[in-house]
């Protein structure tokens, strides 16, 4: 959506070592921000989002207007069962359509055969491979880990809302989820084949709660890797995702690990 970081130029390096041709779309989406959201702070660095992937070699910037995108008689949308539902769902209603609706739109203007994600939205990247499977489109997803900083923090454009302070405090939600994967892992050395999903819950929650700079713990989830629905137990042969979103301050942050 533009507001390029190193996360966003993984993708590109990636796609540039892979493809004879590169496509990057910079498109903030409205269909996807619910009213009181960020839309209209949203980052918008297009000058400098252009130079950074000039610099990586793309040779194609599609950077449509919200008019192109969608006309004043545009009523089709694709809504994927089940997503609001998810606990990212539940705290902002209606963001999987949009983001389903335009992803559906760009691979039917753009047309690629391969199209690059980050995990970081561990629940967009599971709806765009089903949805991708579901309607048949005709393109390979490929899904990249999660750039992070030193401390730990996912890289992400929201980051630059943070202060100083809070900034320093966000490499919590990272401790917090290595805290629910050392526990996994140990239970997999002792040898046992189910874990207690409330236990990983309570164990990232209460290392959030420890922070004063986070005003709001909207969620940790212990979902499955394939649906992202809530488990109350994990095979360790299996494993799951463990995604949370937190406040600092007025700044929402998402972030997973996989087990």
């Amino acid at each position: 959506m533009g507001g390029l970081h190193e996360g966003h130029m993984s993708l590109v390096k990636q796609a540039r070592s892979s493809c004879d041709f590169v496509a990057a779309s910079i498109f903030v989406n409205p269909a996807q921000f619910g009213p009181n959201e960020d839309y209209s702070k949203y980052p918008r660095t297009f000058e400098k989002d252009v130079a950074l992937l000039k610099e990586q070699g793309v040779d194609l910037v599609f950077f449509p207007s919200a008019d192109e995108m969608y006309s004043p008689y545009h009523s089709c949308y694709v809504d994927p069962e089940g997503f609001d539902d998810l606990v990212e769902g539940q705290c902002r209603k209606g963001h999987f359509r949009g983001v389903a609706t335009v992803v559906t739109k760009l691979f039917n203007i753009v047309q690629p055969t391969h199209a690059f994600f980050g995990q970081k939205d561990a629940a967009q990247v599971v709806l765009i491979k089903r949805m991708v499977s579901d309607l048949n489109i005709p393109v390979q997803i490929e899904v990249m880990p999660i750039v992070r900083e030193a401390d730990g923090l996912a890289l992400s454009t929201r980051n630059q809302y943070l202060s100083s302070v809070e900034r320093k405090a966000a490499s919590v939600l990272h401790r917090g989820l290595v805290h629910a994967q050392d526990l996994f892992q140990k239970a997999k050395k002792d040898g046992k084949s189910i874990v207690d999903a409330v236990s990983l819950r309570d164990a990232v929650r209460e290392e959030y709660e420890r922070e004063p700079l986070v005003t709001a713990i909207e969620y940790v989830s212990v979902g499955s890797k394939q649906t992202m629905q809530e488990m109350s137990a994990v095979d360790t042969a299996e494993g799951a995702i463990v995604s949370v979103a937190v406040k600092l301050g007025q700044c929402r942050l998402i972030d997973n690990i996989v087990l």
